[in-house]
């Protein structure tokens, strides 16, 4: 009937995804090569960030097409293990399992990586009990995030949760992304006024009260290496050396807490350009993955949600919390296996963002 060409038909169009994932992961390597060729930087924390992403993301699509709803629960679990073993030992641990211990930055970014999972799982969830466990994980991950002194992550998770439920009403996911896109840029654009002092007075002064002034200093840095070397950058992992501010700190490796301002300090335009369709292309494979609506709103809400505390903060800088994003992002774009009956998957084949799931359609015409 109409069935098998329509699963033919999302097979196909989905591959258009995998194609600019392999470009534009590539030319983030290759760039960061050239980058660094230019200036003398040191491009292993860009490959290995790169490699770190691509494995995360093909070992979510592998997972995702035999046991999408598993694998969800699991990677919420681990991502929420990780944040609690690498916080300020709240709970009584001492570990650093995925950062250093006490690192907010990090510490943030895995609860929203694990609330993301939490809420995709309880989303795609055919069974009641499953759903009910992974939307408590999700609300027990929100009660901890305060805990272990993370208020971004907390914001970030409860923005998570909200968008989760938003996202059961939704009919059109493209109108989702495209509002979770304006959402980042947004945050990108206020980051990059702060550091270049264009705001109004008392918005600046407000936006500057909630960082610190080693904070604003190291993105006043890293705006004047921009226009200093506008299309190479300074090269990557060079900041540190060549940011006034980075030399007073006490920090070993100090970063600008700010993963674009770094992206365009150290490798220019082209690296700020790169950076921003890592993240079109990853919610580009949203838009057009086999899942459910609200399975790829509430991912696209999580890493939208890590995107936002990576303008400002680092956690980019953490190869668990990169590989993280891949990884969920793999699951959310994961097509069932050929020839098995995905039950449950993260959502039916059916679904490519026109209509929920769950509302009744049309008999085609060759079914009548």
């Amino acid at each position: 009937m109409a069935a098998p060409a329509e699963r033919s038909s999302v097979r196909h169009r989905g591959s258009a995804p995998d194609v600019v994932g392999v470009v534009v992961l590539g030319g983030c390597a290759v760039w960061a090569l050239i980058s660094a060729a230019g200036h003398g930087g040191r491009p292993e924390g860009v490959l290995l960030a790169v490699l770190a992403v691509t494995a995360g993301y093909a070992c979510g699509r592998i997972s995702g097409s035999l046991a999408p709803v598993a694998t969800a629960c699991v990677v919420a679990l681990a991502g929420f293990g990780a944040a609690v073993a690498s916080g300020r030992g709240v709970f009584g641990t001492g570990m650093a399992l995925a950062a250093p211990q006490g690192d907010t930055s990090a510490v943030a970014g895995l609860l929203v990586l694990a609330a993301g999972a939490a809420s995709c799982a309880a989303a795609a969830a055919g069974h009641t009990a499953v759903r009910a466990a992974m939307r408590l994980l999700a609300l027990m991950i929100a009660v901890a995030a305060p805990l272990l002194g993370s208020v971004g992550g907390f914001l970030g998770v409860l923005g998570v949760l909200l968008c989760s439920l938003a996202a059961v009403r939704m009919r059109r996911r493209l109108v989702g992304l495209a509002g979770l896109a304006l959402v980042t840029g947004v945050v990108v654009g206020t980051s990059w006024a702060v550091a270049e002092q264009a705001l109004p007075e008392g918005l600046a002064v407000s936006l500057e009260g909630q960082l610190t002034q080693h904070q604003v200093g190291l993105w006043r840095d890293a705006v004047g290496m921009a226009k200093e070397y506008p299309l190479l950058g300074a090269g990557p992992d060079r900041f540190g050396d060549l940011s006034p501010t980075a030399t007073q700190s006490l920090e070993a490796h100090s970063k600008p807490h700010s993963a674009p301002l770094e992206q365009a300090a150290e490798q220019g335009v082209v690296g700020v350009s790169l950076l921003a369709a890592v993240f079109g292309w990853l919610l580009y494979g949203l838009a057009r993955s086999p899942c459910s609506t609200r399975v790829a709103l509430t991912a696209g809400a999580a890493l939208t949600a890590l995107a936002a505390l990576a303008s400002v903060g680092n956690a980019l800088s953490f190869t668990p919390v990169t590989a993280g994003a891949g990884l969920l992002a793999g699951l959310a774009s994961a097509r069932p296996a050929a020839g098995g009956v995905p039950a449950p998957a993260l959502g039916p084949t059916e679904d490519v963002g026109r209509l929920d799931p769950e509302e009744p359609q049309e008999p085609q015409e060759a079914d009548r």
